[in-house]
């Protein structure tokens, strides 16, 4: 499986900050960065214009054969104004393509004049690694 692939399954990554803060994100790959909704709901912007520097794991494991893929970056993160069109991918992958289906929980910050974008910006480009035993 190439890396963008593997990006583009639904899956969920961890986001460890400073303090240290860990968080599990939704997420999409693009243009070479990770990106994820926040808003009031979170503190991640906060602790990021205190300091950017983050770092971001995705792995699955499949226990039936015992393949572990991961991807590991450090980096930079900024907030972002919102970008709608690119929310709506983002939350497409996890929810489905009907908006009109996603819980409040989901749709309701995408009119929240307060609900922004992180971009993470990996300091090298990742890698998809088989940590298979």
């Amino acid at each position: 499986m190439d890396l963008d692939a593997f990006l583009a399954r639904p899956l969920v990554a961890r986001v460890a900050t400073q303090g240290p803060e860990v968080r599990p994100v939704w997420f999409l790959w693009e243009e070479g960065c990770f990106w994820w909704l926040t808003g009031p709901y979170s503190r991640m912007e906060r602790i990021l214009a205190a300091d950017p520097r983050a770092a971001l794991v995705i792995d699955t494991c499949d226990l039936a054969d015992g393949t572990v893929l991961s991807v590991t970056c450090r980096g930079t993160a900024a907030t972002v104004p919102l970008d709608r069109p690119r929310a709506l991918r983002k939350l497409t992958r996890y929810l489905g393509p009907d908006p009109h289906t996603w819980p409040p929980r989901f749709s309701d910050p995408l009119n929240d004049p307060a609900t922004k974008l992180i971009r993470f910006t990996p300091a090298h480009p990742p890698r998809l690694r088989d940590l298979s035993w």
